[in-house]
């Protein structure tokens, strides 16, 4: 988590946000060194760590609401918190206990994983009957199997619609996102609800800022994104950059 964060963090915390971070879905390596390697477990025991992990931070800081940011499977993995494990209140929005959600490359419809090769064995697996998620953790460990294009998991995220009421949505995608694809596929639909949903391609206004997956997270224009989608006003303040 230090390392996804060392750019973002500080420089939020420059501009006046009280800043936290968790490491979710850990599990022990079955090999030495048996080091804990995090965001690998099932996504909805990861999304009740969060929900935990959310009543924290309201406590601790007297607020009524947090705003996320998620790269990646952090950003499915808030959403799975909002719909599931009390992160939104369909029938009181506002009663949210999130405000806003900033997504970066979020395999919020499913990903190919750069190629076809994994969904083809996803797919054959499943046309031979192993339709349980046991198989599918089988071949690709479980928040892996979870994330790819028509897993269980997803199917369940994505019905009935993409958002929830009352939460500001900015998804932030590039073109050149290696790791989720299509990239297109982390974008998201209102699907008619009181939700208001931002989707952005880093190459909006900047074709040459080609940063991949993983630099989502420092790259300049990324997290200018996702300080205007934290704060609209932010833009008024600084131009957006764009570099090579």
């Amino acid at each position: 988590m230090a390392t996804t964060w060392r750019v973002l963090s500080p420089e939020l915390k420059a501009e006046g946000y009280c800043v936290f971070s968790l490491n979710y879905g850990g599990a022990k390596m079955v090999i030495p060194p048996f080091k804990t390697v995090y965001g690998v477990t099932d996504i909805r025991l990861s999304a009740r760590q969060l929900a935990q992990f959310v009543d924290t931070v309201l406590s601790r800081t007297g607020s009524s609401q947090v705003d996320i940011v998620g790269h990646s499977q952090g950003g499915t993995l808030a959403r799975q918190y909002l719909k599931f494990e009390g992160g939104a209140n369909s029938a009181d929005p506002a009663s949210n206990k999130v405000r806003t959600l900033v997504t970066l490359g979020a395999t919020n419809h499913g990903t190919t994983w750069a190629g076809d090769i994994l969904q083809r064995l996803y797919e054959l697996a499943a046309s031979l009957g192993f339709g349980s998620e046991a198989a599918y953790q089988f071949l690709f460990g479980m928040a892996m199997s979870q994330q790819t294009v028509g897993s269980p998991l997803l199917q369940d995220l994505n019905a009935d619609g993409d958002t929830e009421a009352g939460v500001m949505y900015t998804v932030i995608a590039s073109r050149a996102d290696n790791m989720v694809t299509p990239p297109e596929r982390t974008f998201l639909s209102t699907n008619g609800r009181a939700a208001d949903v931002n989707n952005i391609w880093v190459q909006d206004g900047c074709p040459s800022d080609q940063t991949a997956h993983t630099s989502l997270t420092f790259d300049a224009r990324s997290l200018h994104l996702v300080k205007v989608g934290l704060d609209p006003s932010y833009a008024d303040r600084h131009p957006a950059p764009c570099g090579s």
